[in-house]
């Protein structure tokens, strides 16, 4: 285990493309082997009918909210993490790591308590059908019981991530998915416990995720977690609130756009509803791929801009935009020649083909344009942009597609369900040129004044011009 100093050293002065490429890997190989146990949901639970597939679709909004109270204080205490690790701030780096891990636990119980005693009214809400309806119930309540150990892997995840952790992380996340892999069949077929065995066998697989996540960071992390550094102040709560803000609203939003999704393709029937869940996570699929080249990134903007190195900053996600949008590119085009295929493998209904294959080629026409706004997004979001940040994290569901929702369907049908997502992507495009643009603006400005005024050897300095408390370098 590499040292606080040999760690700075590795992240301020390796050769960048290498170096994002090695944190990336790790978080790549996490992303897909984590999307492929919910994709073997979608695989085992099809199996079951149309209306299972329909309840994961259902399922899946409140699986989204905890998720994003989860990221709200990993990604929160993980931003501030790196910068701080960069500014060599132990001691605030070690109580950030406690307040964002201890009161995930705790708000992820309450969420799992609140969201038993309202089970019903909340599938209601999402959009279910009467014959979806009993299998969301079964398929969510072991998952609300998981709540709190679900929300605060999603604090360990990004802490590990942000300390250059990546490789501990991923064997904590695939450890997880693998589990879930073989109890889902057993527990369905051999067991005969039909939906609900999907969701106990995806429960017990994020406790034990969970559980491993906590040994490798106890034993392994740069900064280690304990009970005796949770002492929060107002300070230390807007740095975090700040920090994670933008993974809140994304993700919270996210939530709120798949209930609006639900609801629109209701009057379809559970066709449209299984159609559109299967779509999600295939898309899905693509995404975590892409996100894992942002992740890489994420640690490495974050030291260095600690560090006051704007350029290795600016350099680093030029490089990761390349990167995602040559990915999204090959990967599109793929998806659009086997779209019938890919979503044939989730549910064998003739209808459900028929609406997923247009669903899915429709949306990755636009699809490609998701690798500059999510680099845009996490690069804002590291670099405690919040506000910027939060504005381009709801762009694509909150302002695009939950309008799109509402707007489409009444002229086009269901082919205007279809079409939101992608009408969604072209405006979240909108949104984020120009606020990116004022963002790297920002940085060149910086970072050719730092250079005017000779400060390129002192680390902060970029964090002084802008009335930070960066320190030399000892």
């Amino acid at each position: 285990m590499a040292s606080l100093d040999e760690k700075y050293v590795q992240m301020t002065r390796s050769p960048l493309r290498r170096l994002i490429i090695r944190m990336a890997i790790p978080a790549v190989i996490s992303n897909v082997v984590s999307i492929i146990y919910n994709l073997t949901d979608t695989f085992f639970v099809g199996r079951l009918g149309t209306s299972a597939s329909g309840a994961l679709g259902i399922a899946f909004p409140i699986m989204l909210v905890i998720q994003a109270t989860g990221l709200l204080f990993g990604q929160g205490s993980g931003n501030k993490l790196s910068i701080e690790l960069g500014k060599k701030n132990i001691e605030r780096a070690r109580r950030l790591v406690a307040v964002g891990f201890f009161t995930a636990l705790a708000v992820g119980a309450l969420i799992g308590i609140f969201g038993l005693i309202f089970t019903h009214p909340l599938v209601t809400l999402f959009g279910a059908t009467k014959t979806i309806e009993p299998l969301a119930l079964e398929y969510m309540t072991p998952l609300l019981f998981s709540a709190p150990f679900y929300c605060a892997t999603f604090v360990l995840n990004p802490q590990m991530r942000y300390q250059g952790l990546a490789a501990y992380s991923m064997i904590g996340i695939i450890s997880g998915a693998v589990l879930n892999i073989v109890l889902e069949p057993v527990f369905i077929f051999v067991l005969n416990m039909g939906i609900f065995g999907a969701g106990l066998a995806t429960a017990i697989s994020q406790v034990v995720s969970f559980a491993l996540l906590l040994l490798l960071h106890t034993k392994a992390g740069t900064v280690h977690l304990s009970i005796r550094n949770y002492k929060p102040d107002m300070l230390l709560w807007r740095e975090i609130v700040g920090g994670g803000l933008p993974s809140l609203l994304r993700n919270g939003m996210l939530s709120v756009a798949v209930t609006f999704l639900n609801v629109a393709a209701n009057p379809y029937g559970d066709a449209a509803i299984a159609a559109m869940a299967i779509v999600s996570r295939i898309i899905t699929f693509t995404n975590t791929i892409m996100i894992g080249f942002g992740q890489g990134f994420q640690p490495v903007c974050g030291y260095n801009f600690g560090a006051g190195l704007i350029s290795r900053v600016r350099k680093g996600y030029w490089f990761v935009v390349q990167a995602s949008t040559v990915l999204l590119v090959l990967s599109s085009i793929l998806q659009i020649i086997f779209a019938p295929h890919l979503v044939g493998l989730f549910r064998d209904d003739p209808q459900v083909v028929q609406y997923g294959a247009l669903a899915l080629r429709l949306q990755c026409i636009t699809l490609p344009l998701s690798g500059f706004i999510v680099m845009s997004n996490m690069m804002e979001q590291t670099i405690g942009k919040t506000f910027i940040s939060s504005v381009v994290g709801i762009a694509r569901q909150g302002l695009g597609l939950v309008p799109a929702l509402l707007i489409l369907p009444p002229f086009f049908g269901f082919l205007g369900v279809q079409m939101a997502q992608p009408m969604a992507d072209i405006l979240a495009l909108l949104i984020t040129i120009p606020l990116q643009g004022r963002v790297l603006r920002e940085l060149r400005d910086a970072d050719k004044n730092k250079a005017k005024l000779g400060m390129p050897k002192k680390r902060g300095g970029f964090l002084r011009m802008l009335g930070g408390k960066g320190t030399a370098r000892p």
